[in-house]
């Protein structure tokens, strides 16, 4: 039989529905044409009319238009065709000049005022100090790190009164919320009998003001700003407490290799973190050498050095790091330690580090942290508005101030010398008569850093040389040789100015005044340590910036006699009735000693104490 075929079934399908687009209500629809078209068509139509007009020799007014170009806006067109003709450096140029001109009229107040509300504007758009995990989660810790530390039931007992008046007795300025006691006797804060011994072996019999409130806040597991002059023993004051927590973390469970740190000091130099370094090993070798403590382990990490020679401290775990930003970035990057138990974190000359130097290093660090962390922040020089951005970035933080931040050592004599440039090289030479070896020269020119070591070894002084541009092993050489007394003049850029202790130092010069007050503070502050006195002889002329020198004026009227020729100079923010404008940042109006808390240029009588 043959298939049978299937019938196809075919299915009517319904005729596609017709739309009209012009309806009959809708007979004048004119279809859409773009601006650019429509402009480019009247001004075809404009200069045709134009061009008719001007062939038959006839003056073109606005009645001569035909009647479709009658309501042109003629401004439009003029301005469309000035804009083909002009270039983009033509543009630029016309708004260079009229940004100059504008300038030209503003006075020199307006235009600090201008800069000032700049890097205020920059401040307030900073992110927090925190890891990227913190950011990209919102992760946001609400109460301090918790420790097992306390202190004694007698100074738990003390009555607030009692406290205050403690403070009061050593100048001891504190803000924050619950603030640890105030303890005057090592003994009292429960530190190690082995580190006893070592403070008392090198004459070390009693904290200092910085060390009263700072070493029991940072005991505390609190976060913790710390200001105080130079000299001061703000090094103990975040050293201790790295080195407590870490011992205690080796009691609970010792590390195995490839685990730690448990924390971190960072540095801006590696001077200042070699220095550091030198102390926590000389700190945790006094904790061993009592046989009650277990050894702990701690690793140098600056540019210049070769790690390998410090490989040893890579065979078990390690407990502190003291770094540099950059060498410590590229050590995080490589794998060689990590930061998934580290939970403390200490910043030495911390504006410098969160200031426009450091920062990116600094959050780029503080992205491998994987928990909550205690962090620390110590300076000489802390302006107002590192301090409001630090403390947004901390938890609760305590700000202990021991002084006026910014301020110098009081036991530094100051003298300013007006001396004139070509006759520096002479003078330098009486100078160096005044005071018995060793002596720092500081000038922030990294040449004349050298043509001032070069003529005193002429004259046959024994004098080294630091500064940026100089090998790791010439650095160490000069400090290694001045500290141990066969060098008798060192001679020094701004690398040597942040926090380097030398011993005895009874006389720093500087050659050359450097631009920021702050770093004339830190220059001076070689001497006059550890109570001691000393005296800073400063060298300025014509060639000194006049604010720098205004600088110098007020920072001279809290500290020692101001000389006549610096008397004579005037600020020109000073208005009627002998006051100072109101300092855009912190609004002071007020009259007394003119230095502004906020760390800018704009000096007000209220900013002066830096609370």
């Amino acid at each position: 039989m043959e298939p049978s075929h299937k019938r196809r079934r075919i299915v009517q399908r319904s005729p596609s529905p017709q739309y009209k687009l012009d309806d009959e209500e809708n007979v004048d629809y004119e279809p859409y044409v773009p601006v650019a078209q429509r402009r480019q068509e009247k001004l075809a139509k404009l200069s045709s009319w134009a061009k008719s007009l001007n062939k038959r020799g006839i003056i073109s007014t606005t009645e001569d238009r035909p009647e479709e170009l009658q309501d042109e806006d003629e401004e439009e067109i003029r301005r469309e065709t000035l804009r083909k003709d002009r270039t983009l450096l033509a543009e630029a140029q016309e708004v260079h000049l009229k940004k100059a001109a504008e300038d030209a009229m503003k006075t020199e107040a307006e235009k600090q005022e201008e800069e000032d509300a700049e890097i205020l504007a920059a401040v307030a758009t900073r992110r927090k100090l925190a890891s990227d995990l913190e950011l990209a989660k919102g992760i946001l810790y609400t109460e301090p790190l918790q420790t097992s530390w306390n202190p004694p039931k007698h100074i738990r007992d003390k009555t607030p009164e009692q406290l205050a008046r403690l403070r009061e007795k050593y100048h001891i300025v504190v803000e924050g919320e619950d603030v640890p006691p105030p303890i005057e006797f090592f003994v009292d804060m429960k530190i190690p009998d082995g580190i006893l011994q070592h403070l008392k072996k090198n004459k070390i019999i009693k904290p200092t003001p910085i060390q009263i409130q700072g070493i029991p806040t940072a005991f505390s597991g609190r976060d913790m700003i710390g200001i105080a002059f130079t000299g001061s023993g703000k090094t103990l004051a975040f050293c201790l407490p790295a080195i407590m927590m870490a011992l205690e973390e080796e009691i609970k469970l010792p590390l195995v290799r490839g685990e730690g740190p448990v924390g971190v000091i960072l540095c801006p130099s590696r001077e200042l973190a070699t220095q550091t370094f030198e102390n926590v090993k000389a700190w945790t070798g006094a904790l061993v050498s009592t046989g009650r403590s277990p050894p702990l382990n701690s690793l140098l990490c600056i540019g210049g050095i070769s790690m390998s020679e410090q490989s040893h401290a890579f065979t078990t775990g390690i407990h502190l790091v003291v770094a540099t930003p950059g060498r410590l970035i590229d050590m995080l990057e490589k794998k060689r330690f990590t930061f998934d138990n580290c939970k403390y974190l200490c910043m030495d000359e911390a504006d410098r580090m969160i200031d426009l130097g450091f920062e990116e290093d600094v959050r780029n660090i503080m992205s491998f942290f994987k928990r909550q962390r205690q962090t620390l922040l110590f300076s000489a020089t802390m302006p107002r508005k590192i301090q409001d951005f630090a403390q947004q970035s901390l938890v609760k933080p305590v700000l202990v101030n021991v002084g006026r931040a910014g301020a110098a050592n009081l036991d530094v004599l100051q003298v300013v010398e007006y001396v004139k440039q070509e006759a520096k090289m002479v003078y330098l030479l009486e100078c160096l008569q005044k005071t018995p070896p060793p002596v720092i020269i500081f000038s922030d020119n990294k040449n004349e850093v050298d043509d001032i070591q070069e003529y005193l070894l002429l004259k046959g002084v024994e004098a080294v040389a630091i500064h940026g541009s100089k090998t790791q092993e010439e650095r160490q050489y000069a400090i290694r040789s001045f500290k141990s007394g066969s060098k008798d003049v060192m001679v020094a850029s701004g690398v040597a100015s942040k926090g380097l202790d030398f011993n005895d130092i009874q006389h720093v010069i500087i050659f050359s005044m450097p631009k920021e007050i702050e770093d004339y503070v830190h220059q001076i502050g070689r001497t006059g340590r550890s109570g001691k006195t000393g005296i800073a002889t400063t060298f300025v002329n014509m060639n000194t910036p006049e604010q720098t020198l205004l600088d110098l004026k007020y920072l001279l009227m809290e500290a020692s006699r101001v000389p006549a020729f610096l008397e004579k100079i005037d600020d020109p923010r000073v208005v009627q009735g002998n006051a100072l404008k109101g300092c855009p940042v912190c609004g002071g109006k007020s009259i007394s000693t003119p230095t502004c808390a906020s760390g800018l240029k704009q000096f007000c009588r209220s900013g002066s104490r830096n609370l």
